[in-house]
């Protein structure tokens, strides 16, 4: 009898036990599923985004709203532990803006030639916001809580959130991180940032990703540049586009967080940048940026907005079919509607939050994954090679007797 007790109380004991260990292991299961969690970046950006719109709603270009603007974010800048560049930007008479510039370099590539050789390379990307509003101080009395938080305090706080992920880290692009100014003023300063680079500087210039209004639009969506509609330039000028959305699928952004990267997938035909040809427009947008300036010097773009292009007619797409926000027409940028008040009303309170670490993730992740035909300096080191799609041929024996050259991603003679 007394060996049956103690078999039955090992038995319990052994049970509990078991049930503890479960308990535990799922409980470390569920914090690492939690850890492993995309995009999940906390209330930083929001915090800031909203700071900023709040303390200087009124912040047109070269006015004393934009300049303390400007200073906040520079002092974020730093406070993250960056050396920030402050870039001037004449306006009338005395009047002055700013870019506000963060340079992290990279520890470069190793790339492949067509020949299956590799080279050194320094490769850059540029990532931007612009810091400025357009709605000026002697216009509050028409906008009376206007604070501008969808054009574009949103996208600073993007902008920020991706150099407080970004700090500390080495990549293999060369970084420069833009707070520009006078946006509203013709994209001053990207203009003037971009005219200030060596053409050396501007050719390594792989891509520029380009952030604006990503909060009160129906659904996040990445553009690519109007230059990718030139015959012949569809998929090279479009390849960092598809990199973003590469990441948000192989992420599972929206099963994670609820928030999607849409493409403009209208396919409506007419001519999208004005050079009198037709285009099928799909993948880019009408609205300008600051990114409008890489782009019409052949640079690759991404520009990241929020809006709602599921529509038959080009007239008929706005930002927001929310019927709160209908006063002007579903627009919400450069109307009092750009209140983090009135939005904050309207709109899912984790959307602000939500919206600027989900493109704040891609960047990053868009970012780490390099250059076409690329391996980063380090791993090069280490013994990593690119896969070859054809067995490449010899330097000396790049031409064939009819004066073709071997194509080593087609296998075909040009």
């Amino acid at each position: 009898m007394r060996s049956n007790k103690t078999h039955a109380t090992g038995t319990r004991i052994t049970a509990l036990l078991l049930s503890l260990l479960m308990t535990v292991t799922l409980s470390s299961c569920k914090k690492k599923k939690e850890k492993d969690k995309p995009a999940q970046y906390g209330t930083y950006g929001a915090d800031f985004a909203l700071k900023l719109a709040q303390t200087f709603p009124f912040r047109s270009a070269f006015s004393a709203g934009e300049q303390g603007a400007g200073l906040m974010i520079k002092n974020e800048f730093e406070n993250i532990g960056y050396e920030v560049e402050s870039q001037a930007l004449p306006g009338s008479g005395d009047t002055v803006s700013y870019n506000y510039i963060v340079r992290i370099p990279g520890e470069g590539f190793m790339q492949r030639d067509s020949f299956g050789e590799y080279d050194e390379a320094h490769k850059t990307v540029v990532i931007g916001a612009h810091y400025d509003a357009p709605v000026t101080y002697e216009q509050r009395e028409h906008y009376p809580q206007y604070d501008g938080i969808q054009n574009n305090a949103c996208g600073i706080g993007a902008l920020l959130t991706i150099a407080k992920q970004m700090y500390g880290n080495t990549y293999a692009y060369d970084i420069v991180l833009v707070a520009f100014g006078a946006s509203s003023s013709n994209y001053l300063g990207a203009e003037t940032f971009l005219n200030s680079l060596s053409s050396k500087e501007k050719k390594s210039i792989d891509c520029m990703y380009c952030i604006e209004s990503i909060y009160a639009g129906d659904k996040l969506y990445a553009h690519a540049g109007h230059s990718s509609l030139v015959e012949g330039n569809k998929y090279s000028y479009r390849r960092k586009l598809y990199e973003a959305y590469d990441v948000a699928y192989e992420n599972s952004l929206y099963s994670e967080t609820g928030v999607d990267l849409y493409y403009n997938m209208s396919l409506l035909n007419f001519d999208v940048n004005g050079d009198t040809i037709n285009d099928e427009y799909r993948e880019v947008t009408k609205v300008r940026s600051d990114y409008s300036c890489f782009d019409s010097q052949s640079i690759p773009i991404v520009f990241f907005e929020s809006s709602d292009y599921n529509f038959s007619k080009l007239e008929d797409m706005k930002e927001t079919k929310n019927l709160s926000l209908q006063d002007y027409n579903g627009a919400v940028r450069n109307t009092p509607l750009d209140s983090s008040e009135l939005l904050k009303e309207s709109l899912d309170e984790t959307r602000l939050e939500t919206r600027i670490n989900v493109c704040s993730f891609i960047v990053v992740k868009a970012v780490e994954k390099g250059s076409k035909d690329c391996i980063p300096l380090s791993r090069y080191k280490a013994g990593e090679r690119l896969e070859p799609t054809v067995v490449p041929k010899k330097k000396d024996d790049k031409s064939d007797p009819s004066g073709s050259v071997s194509d080593p991603e087609s296998g075909k003679g040009e």
